[in-house]
């Protein structure tokens, strides 16, 4: 279980540094894109923490990948913003 526990960790930590990255970019751009992608890794990082320390069943923990679900259609939705702004 602690190797479990260690590697959800680290998957967390890269999840939030990607957020601040991402967060860093758009500071210093202002494009949107980079605000929603760090918006959807910081997702993708709750999502994960809830996993980890949550405890729930297998059973029980399948609107836990309603936070994924959430964070995809972010990022899809901020690449066709991109996209489709341009035109």
């Amino acid at each position: 279980m602690s190797a479990l526990v260690f590697v959800s960790g680290a998957t967390t930590m890269g999840l939030f540094a990607a957020a601040l990255f991402f967060l860093r970019f758009w500071r210093n751009t202002g494009e949107e894109l980079f605000f929603f992608f760090a918006l959807a890794f910081g997702l993708l990082g709750i999502g994960q923490i809830l996993l980890a320390i949550g405890g729930w069943p297998e059973e029980d923990r399948s609107w836990l990948y309603l936070i994924r679900l959430a964070a995809y259609l972010l990022i899809l939705f901020a690449i066709l913003r991109k996209n489709f702004s341009a035109r």
